[in-house]
């Protein structure tokens, strides 16, 4: 924490602008030594950049000044943004570089201290890595809330009230000759037993936080040939997978991200399904079909193709995967002359599915349903997400699940016989809900929230 850190905060390469960032002590002897005076705190001044070693200079930048503590880290900071070319960057590096006292930053440095000097808490700092590695509109929506502190006032609120409670319980301790009135301990029960049934229903969230974090996950399986690299192709918009009249291309799980009208998804092309009894050659194959019913297993959702071709016959394989959570995709319209009664087809054997389609993934007919009924299913799985605050890790949903066994431990205590062991579940529930914005047993956390966060921030 005496060190002054340097990095460049933003992307390598060439561009337009590249800052960076002089966090410590020493950042406001840095500029000067730079550029040969100290701007106004918080107001943007041109100035030439030289290099203190043979006063050449660098560039001319923009500078700006934060005196401590009012700055990101909490500690003297300064920002220059100086144009973006390679040669020019480099010559900043090689500038600050040389002077004493000053080293490169490590990842997630700059808000490692701002953690560290109480400018944001732990649920802030991962709210802000969560907006850094957003990819759709919700979850930016979702990181902006976390960071402006919407778990972290929640978990709070909560911390309070349990702290009244544990005022009278305290009490009650302290001065065990003084009888407790009946009406009080009726009302702490009362106190103790509302927030358990306030932390159940939280945590009674499907866990659409994280869901909508990590993106939707969604399967696409069927037989071989059936159609579902084209239909992964189809809705990524572009070659993502081979397409081959071969059986068993789709040896392992092919992958893509989509933002589906802002929330996120992740498709899995996987293996076709087919009976490889007797085939001693196919152990690679194998691997992929038990890698695709994991996959299924798993998923949030899945689509399972069949081929239009075989109609009526269906795939057994394809079809023991069906159920509430399947769209069912009939592909290859386009090859055939007349459609099946899709009522008919769900009235049969396909009468689990979500829905039922009929489509082409090669001539993209059916394609817009096809969205709409995926874009709809997502809007029912992330219900909830737009409403702040919200789970978005397991060490949160842990850290209430931890409260909220300490406070039931705490309701089946007797206030007047047993208040010491009350006392201690009621501070077992406000330490857990301390780790939520890391205030308590988090120094093992630390080192791995803080790794995931690029250089210069």
């Amino acid at each position: 924490m005496n060190d002054t850190i340097f990095a460049l905060s933003t992307a390598a390469g060439v561009a337009g602008v590249a800052v960076f960032r002089i966090s410590g002590p020493q950042a406001g002897n840095t500029i000067e030594a730079l550029a040969g005076v100290r701007p106004v705190p918080r107001m943007v001044r041109l100035l030439s950049l030289r290099d203190p070693v043979d006063s050449a200079e660098i560039d001319r930048a923009l500078v700006l000044w934060f005196p401590a503590p009012q700055s990101f880290t909490g500690e003297d900071v300064v920002e220059l943004h100086v144009h973006g070319g390679r040669s020019v960057v480099a010559g900043v590096v090689k500038a600050l570089s040389a002077m004493s006292g000053l080293r490169p930053a490590e990842a997630g440095e700059f808000t490692r201290r701002a953690f560290d000097n109480g400018k944001l808490d732990l649920s802030e700092v991962e709210g802000l890595a969560d907006l850094i590695s957003a990819e759709t509109e919700a979850q930016r929506r979702q990181a902006l809330r976390q960071m402006d502190g919407a778990l972290s006032n929640l978990s709070e609120s909560w911390k309070q009230r349990l702290l009244r409670i544990l005022a009278h319980i305290e009490a009650v301790i302290d001065f065990p000759d003084e009888d407790l009135p009946e009406s009080v301990a009726v009302r702490l029960q009362q106190d103790v037993s509302e927030m358990i049934a306030e932390l159940a229903r939280y945590l009674d969230d499907e866990g659409v936080g994280e869901r909508l974090r990590d993106g939707l996950a969604l399967a696409i399986v069927g037989a071989p040939n059936a159609g579902k690299s084209s239909l992964l192709n189809a809705l990524a918009k572009r070659d993502a997978a081979i397409v081959s009249e071969m059986a068993g291309t789709t040896r392992d799980v092919v992958e893509v991200h989509l933002d589906l009208d802002g929330y996120p998804m992740t498709l899995a092309d996987t293996a076709g399904l087919r009976d490889l009894r007797g085939d001693g050659q196919a152990a690679i194959e194998a691997e992929g079909i038990r890698r695709a019913r994991a996959r299924a297993a798993a998923a949030d959702m899945k689509i399972a193709v069949f081929d239009l071709n075989d109609w009526p016959r269906l795939d057994p394989a394809t079809l023991d995967l069906v159920d509430a959570s399947t769209i069912v995709v009939l592909n290859k319209r386009d090859m055939i002359d007349l459609l099946p009664d899709l009522a008919q087809v769900r009235a049969g054997p396909l009468r689990a599915a979500r829905e039922v389609l009929a489509i082409s993934a090669r001539d993209a007919s059916g394609m817009t349903d096809l969205i709409s009924v995926l874009r709809s299913r997502a809007q029912e799985l992330l219900a909830g997400a737009g409403e702040a605050p919200v789970i978005t890790r397991s060490r949160h949903r842990t850290a209430f699940e931890d409260c909220l066994a300490s406070l039931r431990r705490a309701q089946m205590a007797n206030v007047a016989d047993d208040p010491e062991l009350l006392a201690e579940d009621l501070r077992l529930a406000m330490r857990a809900l301390g780790r939520i914005a890391g205030r308590v047993d988090v120094e093992d956390l630390l080192d791995v929230v803080f790794r995931d966060f690029c250089i210069g921030k």
